[in-house]
């Protein structure tokens, strides 16, 4: 009798396989960022899961955290940290301090890694995209871009920068070659372009916030879809005296959050909607598969909650507890 492969029970491949990640940014400097796990199902939640498992704070302010087959990074601003773990059991295999300045977020795309970094704030003219081997997170060169590099994303061989301007103020969005590691094209966009999505014919979506009131001069949020193939503006759309933010896709439809309120939007409408689906904000928001995520960093100095709804019935379905500044939310 033999016995197929595939009729092979599947191991776990760790504690934290098929579930939430949330990057809990920690205290502005001081103390130290940590990271949370919630089940898949939200029956079970574990605080500080990268100090349970390797005995060591992460630095402060946990920026964000990006995958890559079987390993995640986690970008630490302030201290200018960059530590690659395994996603699955989050033990840490490699942590550098290097080639990082101000370091935001990243992204991976054919075994490299690509960090967008402020560099020193008080220097509008040496930002840039640091660049390593994604495996042995090994230097290997920098990309000078525009001023305040944030969220960035992948598409083929491009990957696409928001400059949201740092402490300033920015409109720009950079389109970087991975092949030549060169920027190929600077997309000016509405002011802020905080959020950046990929829909399912390769659009990508960016929502602007718009410049604050204490900007010299306030303007309000901008929707701006991109056909890639062209790497042009396809379409826009102006809000009237708001600042939307947190713009994510699922299930076919776009997701923000704006005045007190989330929004769900077809990719075909030819108006924003007027209605909000459900009354809340946080901190940070994303949509995935049928549930909305509601981070709330409460008074900014004790532990946040995440909210999550029903995207079919638009209830609140869990509450659950997190760390300090909850800002990631993140599917494992």
């Amino acid at each position: 009798m033999s016995c197929d492969d595939d009729d092979e029970p599947q191991l776990p491949k760790g504690d934290y396989e098929n579930g939430i990640l949330i990057t809990n940014q920690g205290p502005f400097g001081s103390g130290t960022g940590t990271v949370t796990y919630i089940a898949e199902d939200f029956s079970t939640s574990q605080n500080t899961i990268y100090k349970a498992v390797n005995n060591e704070d992460l630095g402060n302010v946990l920026q964000s955290l990006t995958f890559n087959n079987e390993s995640a990074y986690l970008v630490v601003n302030v201290s200018n940290i960059l530590v690659k773990v395994n996603r699955y059991t989050f033990e840490k295999e490699i942590a550098i301090i290097n080639n990082l300045n101000n370091p935001r977020y990243a992204v991976v795309v054919n075994g490299k890694l690509f960090v967008t970094n402020w560099g020193d704030t008080s220097d509008e003219s040496d930002d840039y995209v640091a660049v390593f081997d994604a495996e042995t997170l090994v230097y290997e060169t920098s990309i000078s871009v525009d001023l305040g590099p944030e969220k960035v994303i992948a598409l083929g061989n491009n990957i696409y920068v928001a400059h949201e301007g740092a402490y300033g103020f920015n409109n720009k969005i950079s389109v970087i070659d991975v092949t030549s590691n060169s920027v190929s094209k600077v997309i000016t966009v509405g002011d802020i372009p905080a959020s950046l999505t990929i829909d399912d014919e390769n659009n990508l979506w960016v929502l602007c916030k718009g410049n604050p009131y204490y900007a010299p001069v306030e303007t309000y949020g901008v929707l701006e879809k991109i056909n890639t193939s062209s790497n042009e503006i396809v379409t826009s759309f102006d809000f009237v005296d708001s600042h939307p933010e947190h713009l994510s896709y699922t299930n076919g439809k776009l997701y923000y959050q704006n005045n007190g309120g989330i929004f769900e939007m077809e990719t075909s409408s030819s108006a924003l909607p007027t209605t909000s689906i459900i009354t809340d904000s946080g901190y940070s928001f994303i949509a995935n598969d049928d549930y909305a995520y509601v981070n709330d960093a409460k008074d900014y100095a004790s532990s946040g909650e995440v909210r999550i709804y029903n995207l079919d019935t638009k209830q609140l379905e869990k509450t659950i507890e997190v760390g300090i500044n909850p800002g990631g939310i993140y599917f494992n």
